[in-house]
């Protein structure tokens, strides 16, 4: 009798295993040469980056229709990339983005993809992005606050879900736009926070990652979505923390990078989606410590009972905290909390698989080795590099030490904030600017 046939790969194996050799492919090139070539291909391309960036923002080619609905977004991709970078751009062109994110601007809240188009709360946040990338008197003072709050409020969902617009879709990424937007406007209000948590809560799976929606599957952009919304909203504590660190950190795979979901390839967008996630959980490593204690003090009692300390831990009363709490200022607050002292992922492996394999010489950076540079995909691994060069810093507003920006030190980004993905020193100026209103 013939033994079994071997099972054949899968293919996703099979997509694994080629990413994986293109990926060694580089590592081991650059391993076989000398060390000042090394330095070369760590070097972060600011020039051509710049190149390709400005050109976005100048003219794009008729492919780019498909994203009629994103304008916002790829304003927000853009100069966000070019903040990082520590440039800026001209005042006609600054003046020019105000003005046409103006005109994406509802008469009754909210931005949609493009001028007369429904408001849609992605577009929301990637406009409000913009704006406080952008800066100044002119651009903070275009976006309408009152008609903005109202939006928000139309898309609130009894179960604390959000709609991502009229009669649109629920899910994880509508509420983290809806508080996002909301705290950073100082328009955030116990009404907008009611039931969100709950919701957020009935999204974390057994992996420990957090889905779209209930009974999805974990992923890394939802992931950070939900964690972001629960700090804004002070419930984080009532998320299964340890389960969900378990989650992110075992997304980091043999390629060096993130994968945003368990068993999928890697991909240099979720350097920052992936990578965010483990800097923001490195601030709650007390109430991590004391959910794993009160779990392992525990082990006799049901799932459900465990489950229960977990939502409980920290003497957390449901929404009865509200009116002890100034929401409109945990963004703020939540910069000055300890962190744990070392970093939950491998930063520098991380920094290897950005600049090595993200990175495009000519400008621009990808998804993976095989993959087109993109204005998405720029901005994420970007945002995911700075990320991992301020890590191991205790004052995100101070610079990290040379060991841990791998390549030359003029590879180092400008400091972004984790909440909100917008760079630190233009979150603090929106935080004075709005917090001046009622």
């Amino acid at each position: 009798m013939d033994p079994p046939a071997a099972p054949s790969a899968t293919v996703s194996q099979r997509d694994q295993w080629i990413v994986e050799s293109q990926v060694y492919k580089i590592y081991e090139h650059f391993a076989s040469i000398p060390p000042n070539a090394q330095s070369v291909m760590l070097e972060l391309q600011r020039d051509r980056h710049m190149e390709f960036l400005e050109k976005g923002l100048g003219h794009l080619a008729p492919s780019f229709s498909v994203l009629d609905a994103n304008r916002p977004w790829l304003c927000y991709w853009i100069l966000h990339s070019i903040a990082l970078l520590g440039e800026s751009v001209d005042d006609e062109l600054e003046n020019n983005t105000i003005d046409f994110l103006s005109r994406c601007q509802d008469p009754n809240g909210g931005y949609g993809g493009g001028p007369g188009q429904m408001p849609h709360l992605a577009t929301t946040y990637a406009a409000v992005n913009t704006l406080i990338t952008l800066g100044g008197q002119k651009a903070l003072a275009s976006i309408n606050r009152d008609k903005l709050s109202g939006f928000l409020h139309r898309m609130k969902q009894p179960d604390g879900g959000f709609r991502m617009h009229d009669v649109g879709e629920i899910d994880v990424r509508a509420c983290y736009t809806a508080i996002s937007v909301a705290s950073v406007l100082n328009i955030l209000d116990n009404e907008l926070i009611s039931n969100v948590g709950d919701f957020i809560l009935s999204c974390q799976t057994y992996e420990g990652g957090i889905a779209g929606e209930p009974g999805s599957e974990a992923h890394g952009g939802y992931t950070f979505c939900g964690l972001a919304t629960m700090i804004l909203i002070d419930e984080v504590n009532r998320l299964d923390l340890p389960r969900l660190t378990e989650w992110v950190v075992f997304r980091q795979g043999p390629e060096c990078g993130f994968q945003g979901r368990t068993n999928k390839l890697v991909d240099g967008c979720y350097s920052f989606w992936q990578g965010a996630v483990v800097d923001l959980l490195r601030r709650f490593y007390s109430i991590i410590e004391k959910q794993m204690a009160s779990l392992a003090a525990q082990k006799g009692d049901s799932a459900e009972e465990s489950s229960q300390i977990l939502t409980t831990s920290d003497g957390f009363e449901g929404m009865g905290r509200s009116s002890l709490v100034n929401f409109n200022s945990i963004g703020c607050n939540f910069l000055k909390e300890p962190r744990a002292t070392e970093p939950l992922f491998h930063s520098i492996a991380l920094q290897q698989y950005i600049l090595l394999c993200s990175q495009e010489l000519e400008g621009g950076l990808r998804d993976k080795p095989g993959k087109r540079r993109d204005y998405y995909h720029t901005c994420y691994c970007l945002s995911g590099l700075s990320v991992c060069q301020y890590s191991s810093s205790k004052d995100p507003d101070r610079p990290p030490l040379p060991k841990s920006v791998l390549g030359p030190y003029s590879n180092l980004l400008e400091p972004v904030h984790p909440l909100f993905n917008v760079v630190l020193e233009r979150y603090h100026e929106a935080h004075q600017f709005f917090r001046g209103f009622s």
